[in-house]
């Protein structure tokens, strides 16, 4: 059986963060390949491992690696794949890792998780791979509840359990809460510019524009049909809700944030679909990348680099095409001209 990812380790030291993709893909029935292959003791290696895998039917390379990290970039040379990266934490709190992986140049993006977070990996290769396999698709979003489930039994579990003399244990309690499916307001449709649009860039302020055209012009030379649309999920929740629920043939969803990361955080909440985010810098020349990159255990968003719409662009092209030789063929195109550049 050929595998379907392909988990590349800097070092033997991180089988920790290793075991945490594969107890996941374990878990969702997904045949993958491990390997170990250093970016800098042994170049041809990796290069070999990720040009055969690749050619053998490889979908999705993850990469992990701490301190200088260099070796996500280097399977992202060598394979038209997505590849997700994940930082270890060795030294400066993984953030050192963390910075090399996610900063990558136009357009070799990577698909960069939180540090340590080998789980949100393989959840999110298991996202790319279910756009295209129905039945992986169904597998995610089952995983996915459990993890709410998670969150939801705790209350019975924690709170359930503090005896304090002001606390009101029997208030609102959550296993008897009724909680309802948000109501779509169908005619918001006639409002959206491409309703077939497979994917959708949500900016969170007017500011942030900018950015989410760069992203559709790089789409508009792959021939990926895509809506653009400025809501925030903070001050507008049912206006931002509604959009995306009525975005059904959506594949793909890219945020962009110059603030508190809102928008990437309200579509992982929203949808079992890939999220993008792009952080940007704001006014203040401050950005939020952290906050977009660290999400927790069973929602993570591929994060690309400060400002770097056209990576997503590219990054969206990649996943898109695993089942696609069109945009496989446009990709590398768009890739030979920028390197002749």
């Amino acid at each position: 059986m050929t595998p379907k990812i392909m988990i590349i380790l800097g070092s033997g030291s991180d089988i920790a963060i290793a075991e945490k993709s594969m107890d996941i893909l374990d878990k969702l029935e997904i045949p993958y390949s491990l390997k170990i292959a250093s970016a800098h003791r042994t170049p041809n290696l990796v290069r070999e491992i990720v040009s055969q895998g690749t050619d053998a039917g490889i979908e999705v390379f993850i990469g992990i690696a701490g301190l200088a990290a260099h070796l996500p970039g280097s399977i992202a040379a060598y394979t038209p794949r997505p590849v997700i990266g994940v930082p270890v934490d060795v030294k400066t709190n993984g953030i050192d890792a963390l910075e090399s992986i996610v900063q990558m140049p136009y357009p070799s993006p990577i698909s960069t998780v939180g540090i340590d977070r080998g789980d949100n990996a393989a959840i999110l290769a298991a996202q790319y791979i279910g756009l295209h396999d129905e039945k992986v698709r169904q597998k995610v979003i089952e995983l996915r509840k459990d993890y709410a489930e998670k969150v939801k039994q705790s209350n019975e579990d924690i709170v359930q359990k503090i005896e304090r003399k002001y606390l009101q244990n029997d208030f609102l309690r959550i296993k008897n809460l009724e909680i309802n499916d948000v109501e779509i307001d169908e005619t918001t449709d006639a409002c959206i510019k491409n309703q077939d649009a497979e994917v959708v860039i949500i900016a969170g302020r007017q500011t942030d524009v900018g950015t989410a055209k760069k992203v559709g012009t790089i789409l508009d030379r792959l021939k990926i049909k895509h809506d653009i649309k400025v809501v925030c999920p903070i001050r507008s929740t049912k206006k931002f809700t509604n959009y995306v629920k009525c975005m059904k043939n959506a594949k793909i969803f890219i945020g962009i944030s110059s603030t508190s990361s809102q928008v990437t955080g309200g579509l992982v909440g929203l949808t079992d679909r890939p999220v993008i985010g792009v952080p940007c810098t704001n006014e203040n020349n401050k950005d939020y990348m952290l906050t977009t990159v660290s999400m927790p255990p069973g929602v993570p968003v591929a994060t690309v680099g400060i400002n770097n719409g056209k990576n997503a662009a590219v990054l969206a092209g990649e996943i898109l095409a695993i089942d696609n030789p069109y945009i496989t063929e446009l990709l590398g195109k768009l890739k030979d001209k920028k390197i002749n550049l």
